[in-house]
């Protein structure tokens, strides 16, 4: 198990995740990260989420992988 941290940026702002998540493996990192897209993108109304990306750290520091959030969210219509 490792503490990851899923922050949020696009080029005007920045959201840290403080707390992290315990997490057993990178695809549990992964199902992580789209529920905290997921969540930001239904909190924050209409606002245009497709230029955000959430980095995914360790503990240390080391970033481990990207999640644009078009990869989550998809296409507009």
């Amino acid at each position: 198990m490792t503490q990851v941290f899923f922050h949020c940026s696009n080029t005007k702002k920045v959201f840290l995740d403080y707390n992290g998540a315990v997490v057993n493996d990178l695809a549990e990192a992964r199902d992580h990260a789209t529920r905290v897209v997921q969540s930001f993108t239904n909190m924050r109304g209409s606002e245009d989420w497709r230029d955000w990306v959430l980095h995914v750290s360790d503990d240390q520091g080391d970033e481990l992988f990207v999640v644009p959030f078009t990869f989550v969210l998809g296409k507009p219509h």
